[in-house]
Parts: C-alpha cells; sequence; structure tokens
C-alpha cells in the first residue's frame, strides 16, 4: 500500500497549484491531507471520486482553519471524526478510518507558534491525545498515525539544533513527549528506513528563502504501531512538488 500524508497549507490553493496532477502521478492509495481550510462543500466531490477516491472530511467550524481530509481507493468500514473531546474536535483535527484488521489516523496538531496560551493548549492536546491512542491500540493493534504533528523528533531533524531559543516545535516538554510516543508504542517509518540521513526535512518557513537554502524541519511523520513495524518497506519526503511549505511523506507498506 501506498500512503502519502501532505499538509496542503490549504486544499483549495492547491488544486489550482496542479495537485490533481500530482495525485495522477503518484498514484496513491490512501492520500491524507492536514490543514484543507475548507468544508466539504467549498471543494466539488468529483475531483476526486473521478479518480477513484473515497473521501472522508473533519473540517474545523471556523471557517478557513485546520482541517483534515483522507481520501482512499478502499472504502472505509468505520469513521469517527474527533477524539469526544469538543476543544480540539471543533478544530477538525483527528480523523479516524478503519480498514479491515488496520486503522488510520489522520492527525493536524496543533501549532504552538502564536504564543503560550496555544502552547499550553498544545500540551494538553498531547496529553489527552496519548490517552485516546492508548485506548485505541487496547483494540486496534494494527495502527497507523499520520500527519503533521509540528514537533522536531530528532537534531538531525532540523537545520540548526544548536540554536537556544528552543521555539515553538522545538521545545524541549514537546520533544520529550513525541520521543515517548516512538520509543513505546510506535515507529518512525521514515528513520526506520532513513536512519542517519540528515538534511532531509519536510516542513520550511516561507521567510529568508528557507526553502531554497534547505533550511528546514522535519515535522510530518508516518507512525506505525509495533504490530506493523515490519511492515514497512520504502519511506521519503516528495520535496520535488511545491503546493505548500510542506513536503509530502510517502511511505510503501505491505498489509
Amino acid at each position: 500500500m501506498k500512503l502519502i500524508s501532505y499538509n496542503v497549507n490549504g486544499i483549495r490553493a492547491a488544486l489550482k497549484k496542479d495537485l490533481i496532477k500530482w495525485i495522477k502521478k503518484e498514484k496513491p492509495d490512501v492520500l491524507c491531507v492536514q490543514e484543507t481550510k475548507s468544508k466539504v462543500d467549498q471543494v466539488p466531490a468529483e475531483l476526486f471520486s473521478e479518480l477513484g477516491y473515497e473521501a472522508y472530511w473533519h473540517s474545523a467550524e471556523k471557517k478557513g482553519y485546520s482541517g483534515v481530509l483522507t481520501l482512499s481507493k478502499i472504502k472505509a468500514d468505520k469513521v469517527v471524526k474527533g477524539m469526544g473531546l469538543a476543544k480540539y474536535d471543533n478544530e477538525g483535527r483527528v480523523l479516524r478510518t478503519d480498514f479491515g484488521e488496520w486503522t488510520l489516523v489522520n492527525l493536524y496538531l496543533p501549532s504552538s507558534s502564536s504564543g503560550e496560551e496555544r502552547h499550553n493548549f498544545k500540551m494538553e492536546f498531547l496529553v489527552d491525545f496519548g490517552k485516546w491512542v492508548k485506548k485505541l491500540l487496547k483494540t486496534r493493534k494494527k495502527l497507523i498515525i499520520v500527519g503533521d504533528y509540528n514537533i522536531v523528533r530528532l537534531d538531525i531533524d532540523i537545520h540548526n539544533p544548536q540554536r537556544k531559543d528552543k521555539p515553538p516545535g522545538f521545545r524541549p516538554e514537546e520533544r520529550e513527549w513525541l520521543q515517548e510516543f516512538f520509543k513505546k508504542d510506535f515507529a518512525d517509518t521514515f528513520r526506520e528506513v532513513n536512519p542517519e540521513v540528515e538534511n532531509d526535512f519536510s516542513w520550511w518557513s516561507y521567510r529568508m528563502g528557507a526553502r531554497k537554502n534547505n533550511k528546514g524541519w522535519r515535522i510530518d511523520y508516518v507512525a506505525v504501531s509495533s504490530e506493523l513495524k515490519d511492515s514497512i518497506q520504502k519511506a521519503r519526503h516528495a520535496q520535488e512538488v511545491v503546493h505548500s511549505d510542506h513536503a509530502a511523506v510517502v511511505v510503501e507498506l505491505d498489509l
């Protein structure tokens, strides 16, 4: 199965940049989109159905904000929007889809770049999301959690790990949570395939020519539970296409 996770920073803007053409070229079995910034009725349904995809949306209540979309060639057995916690679910950040024995979670983890209040919100989200995942793992052992985690995991996942200002996404408490997440129950597919590769990022700031100079961060992940670790075959960042400030994470699994 070819699975792609992609923060498009606005799906309507990405569609104007030939997103459909790229999808036709890549031919993913499943495409998980984050930061759609769109309601389902703002994007023509036939754009995806004509390519053979079932479309599952979880949009934010606020217009032009957040939101996730899962496109699948296989029809889901079960679809669950959110974690059952309104303060997060209103922002359209978690979408669960079950396919036979395995479960896919499309995640857009909050950013905390706007200030301390949102950082606290993010840390609360991490705690509650962790509890939700633990509970889900009890009944769904074959679990895949993909998306924009908005956290740098390792020092080699950022172009300047020596920086001392510890910006949002690189703060110790966030990274500690993510390290624990991967240490206990999940494998980081990209690092399983590319354990020591440096300067291979998934996000760049729009400022100061960051992408051109490859001054980026790796904050987008495809995580698989221990039951699926042996299924990992390939993992890469599709940096050659530019629909947003992120690269797509492309993973192949033997399911």
